[in-house]
């Protein structure tokens, strides 16, 4: 009997950001959106967990490390910023784009998280038995 296609696997896993009191700002962002955008935008990330790596129009670098999914949801585009842990795909932060470019705040939102990821796990290295190390 011959042996059923194997299953695709996922390249990397996409983990919510965490603030040091374990907040998560994107899960946060995404309770804000209707069901259906929410979908939408779970099927982009899980698109890049499964294809990673891939390249406009889903997935695009900023530079520095920081990367974006992007998601159409008809007349407004969806952002979800993110970097890169090892093969973990940590999403920093969420935005509904309005205009060409994201807009500064936002990205300066998503590069002081993933300063605050780096600076974090540096210190969980230096330090392997500290408790609340989480990342």
């Amino acid at each position: 009997m011959p042996k059923p296609p194997e299953r695709p696997r996922r390249r990397i896993a996409a983990e919510f950001y965490q603030t040091e009191v374990e907040n998560e700002p994107v899960r946060d962002w995404l309770k804000t959106l209707s069901k259906v955008e929410r979908q939408e935008i779970a099927r982009d990330v899980r698109k890049t967990e499964y294809g990673w790596p891939l390249g406009m129009p889903i997935c695009d670098s900023l530079g520095g490390g920081l990367w974006e999914v992007r998601t159409n949801l008809g007349a407004r585009i969806a952002r979800v910023f993110f970097c890169m842990v090892g093969a973990r795909m940590i999403l920093l932060h969420g935005i509904i784009k309005k205009s060409r470019t994201a807009p500064k705040v936002d990205l300066d939102t998503a590069r002081s998280r993933k300063r605050n990821l780096e600076e974090r796990l540096r210190a969980a290295a230096a330090n392997p038995g500290r408790p609340g190390s989480r990342t």
